[in-house]
């Protein structure tokens, strides 16, 4: 097969942009590879930017390979404010700060979430709740009730504090909410917590080294612009 043939099977990684769901950015790409069978391996926010990984034709099946790899995320937590949906898409709620915490108060509780944590996913998540999606109950105002779930948290470092932002880089476990550590972080404070960016860096062996903007995706979409299912394989098979 030529590079300059129509794609048939590979992984792109998208840097996906804010705005558009994850789902709006696996329709694009698929339009531009002719229509062919394309996912994803892990839903970013339409508010949150960075590694998607699309598995397109064959490579659509090893895409719960790319689920179950640890994810690495930047993020900046606003400890002022909260919001019902953890994030800017919610209105506002702002909290009265008689003092703001000091910096090694903030890193001391930063990282009481490493390790094996149990974590209480969004109520604004696409979690199903009684068969139903839990944002869609939220919307309704209807109670939403997610049971803690088991997380692992490998790396929480503070990269600046310049109240009342907090940026803070990622790395951890699948099934891991950024959203619910502003969340939580903002309790154990005794303050607000609410995510006001979210950049996805890596998903397991996929980085924004390899990544390509939706807007630079070319149309048509050919062989040479995808990482090959055997490439895709073995970096997946490098993974602890």
């Amino acid at each position: 097969m030529s590079d300059h043939d129509p794609v048939t099977a590979g992984f792109l990684v998208l840097d996906k942009p804010v705005g558009p769901s994850s789902m709006k950015a696996v329709a694009v790409v698929r339009r531009r590879a002719g229509g062919i069978k394309t996912g994803h391996g892990g839903t970013l926010d339409p508010l949150a930017s960075g590694v998607l990984v699309l598995g397109l034709g064959r490579a659509t099946r090893l895409l719960e390979k790319v689920v179950a790899t640890n994810k690495e995320y930047l993020t900046q937590i606003d400890l002022s404010m909260t919001t019902a949906t953890d994030d800017l898409e919610g209105e506002p709620a702002y909290v009265e700060v008689s003092s703001p915490p000091e910096l090694p108060t903030v890193e001391a509780a930063l990282q009481s979430f490493t390790g094996d944590i149990m974590q209480r996913p969004p109520a604004y998540s696409a979690i199903k709740v009684h068969g139903r999606r839990a944002y869609a109950l939220a919307r309704r105002d209807q109670p939403v009730d997610i049971p803690p779930r088991q997380v692992r948290v490998d790396c929480l470092r503070l990269v600046d504090y310049t109240w009342p932002q907090v940026t803070v880089s990622i790395a951890c476990g699948k099934g891991f909410y950024v959203r619910s550590l502003a969340r939580d972080l903002g309790a154990s404070l005794g303050l607000g917590g609410c995510c006001v960016s979210i950049r996805r860096t890596a998903v397991g062996p996929f980085s924004l080294n390899d990544a390509v903007t939706l807007d630079d995706v070319p149309d048509p979409l050919i062989a040479a612009h995808v990482i090959p299912v055997e490439e895709g394989l073995s970096r997946l098979g490098s993974q602890p």
